[in-house]
């Protein structure tokens, strides 16, 4: 199974790091983040995991909740939470799933469904593919999707640029342009007529071309 956008995300029940989850009644009407990372213990991901946390208020104001998963189990997060805290001043209040057996990882097309049914024994290169971060709106489809290598961190500022557009152009009937950041500028879509968008903003806006046109973001 492939994810798409605008597929719906899989609901799971997993133990986390705060108890039992069912995903999508632990979602609710808002939105959430699920990010994954190959294996406790690595050192790119404990980064990422610190940075994340540090950046939970941000989401929290967005309606956003967070979830992390590994490809171990809920007893070695908890240790890993520790490292996290110590080395990355943060300490990690979200839940994180515990994926021992792999079944959210295939789920989420992360891993092929051959990969067996046990974390044990596997290595991070084993499970490289676990890498994804996954936008999820209240309606519980996946509104984005990015996958990183195991080399790279990504960029947790991107993603909570990300949800605001997400949330944004879910609101209103706009897109956003490139490096487009909350309070900047917003593009009128091609489906929306000249005369629908001197309706619908009466303050004007800006035509550079038939198909380009920006107006000030909806508030």
């Amino acid at each position: 199974m492939s994810l798409r956008i605008g597929a719906t995300a899989p609901d799971f029940t997993a133990e986390t790091t705060q108890g039992p989850i069912t995903f999508h009644q632990w979602i609710g009407d808002g939105w959430a983040v699920l990010f994954s990372h190959p294996k406790d213990f690595t050192p790119v991901c404990t980064t990422e995991l610190g940075y994340m946390a540090g950046l939970k208020p941000e989401f929290d104001k967005r309606g956003c909740k967070i979830l992390g998963l590994s490809v171990d189990p809920v007893d070695n997060h908890d240790k890993w939470a520790k490292d996290i805290e110590e080395t990355q001043g943060h300490a990690v209040t979200y839940p994180m799933v515990g994926d021992p057996e792999l079944k959210v990882a295939k789920l989420y097309d992360m891993l092929p469904a051959d990969s067996g049914d046990t974390s044990e024994g596997r290595t991070p290169a084993d499970n490289a593919t676990v890498r994804s971060v996954f936008v999820i709106g209240p309606d519980k489809a996946v509104k984005a999707t990015l996958t990183y290598p195991m080399s790279t961190g990504r960029n947790f500022d991107e993603v909570l640029r990300l949800l605001d557009s997400c949330q944004l152009t879910a609101r209103h009937n706009v897109a956003t342009p490139v490096n487009w950041k909350d309070g900047e500028d917003c593009i009128i879509p091609p489906t929306v007529s000249d005369d629908d968008a001197k309706a619908k903003y009466p303050d004007g806006f800006e035509t550079v071309k038939p198909y380009l046109r920006f107006v000030a973001q909806p508030k």
